[in-house]
């Protein structure tokens, strides 16, 4: 019987993210034909993370939020008040992190380049500004920083993962420096954040995106606890005495997190094998 729950667990919620995409995506394209003078982020900010959100409840992801006080709608603004967009830092451990940063933050997300061929879900990420690339390809991790730019150019916010990959456990892994130095190039804020999540098949690992998904998709609740820092303005330090910063801050968030959990640090030990390449931080030119 438990098997049978499980697959039907699994079916649902693999009907269900069709559904809700095609319902919001629907609801997206409405909104840029009706929008009139407002421009396109704005559209794409206001359905991205129904979206998102959506996704989060059918997966059963119970979210504690802790760093948007006072924003509308509890979502952390992608622009700040100089109209430059932000880069919102995270620790990486699943592919539930994206959703997060999506339903908290507006962001653009940096995906796995094979992302981009999958049926609904590929168009849809670049509808709404996805940036992909192949961390296997210098010139495309050159390509999306060069697209990073012109988007905090815009004054939109950027989502990145400068760990590079997924990572069991708790422990932050050295930052590259890519973010830092984009941030540098535009004069942009970097809004440090903390995720953990109660569970520890959460977490990737060794194993094909399908079978995370799957996996991921097979349990019954998940919490996260989710800590938003004080953005760092940009200032007189070089990047990578600002990324040594950030990555202090960060580690600290993680625990924070944790203990919004009202549990201990994990350990490697606790959760699968990880250090699985999905590209989520491009090759730093």
């Amino acid at each position: 019987m438990s098997r049978l729950l499980l697959k039907l667990r699994v079916a649902w919620r693999i009907l269900g993210l069709v559904a809700i995409t095609i319902g919001c995506w629907s609801g997206l394209e409405l909104g840029f034909l009706l929008r009139g003078r407002r421009k396109k982020i704005d559209v794409i900010n206001r359905w991205v993370p129904r979206w998102a959100g959506g996704l989060l409840w059918l997966y059963g992801v119970q979210a504690k939020i802790d760093g948007l006080d006072g924003f509308p709608g509890g979502v952390y603004p992608g622009v700040a008040a100089d109209g430059v967009g932000r880069i919102f830092v995270l620790n990486h451990r699943s592919s539930l992190d994206i959703g997060v940063l999506l339903t908290y933050a507006q962001a653009h997300a940096i995906s796995r380049h094979d992302l981009a061929h999958w049926p609904l879900i590929g168009p849809g990420a670049r509808r709404i500004g996805t940036l992909f690339v192949n961390r296997a390809d210098r010139r495309s991790g050159a390509e999306v920083l060069k697209e990073v730019d012109q988007a905090l150019a815009r004054g939109e916010g950027v989502g990145m993962f400068p760990e590079g990959t997924a990572f069991a456990g708790d422990l932050v892994r050295p930052f590259r420096p890519g973010a830092f130095k984009a941030a540098e190039r535009a004069g942009a804020e970097i809004v440090p954040v903390g995720i953990a999540y109660d569970h520890a098949d959460a977490c990737y690992g060794e194993e094909s995106f399908m079978s995370h998904l799957k996996r991921v998709a097979g349990l019954k609740r998940i919490r996260a606890a989710v800590v938003f820092g004080a953005p760092v303005a940009p200032d007189e330090r070089t990047p990578i005495e600002v990324r040594d910063d950030v990555h202090q801050q960060v580690s600290m968030l993680v625990q924070e997190a944790r203990a919004r959990l009202g549990q201990g640090p994990q350990t490697e030990s606790m959760v699968y094998r990880a250090g699985v390449p999905d590209a989520h931080e491009p090759v730093e030119k």
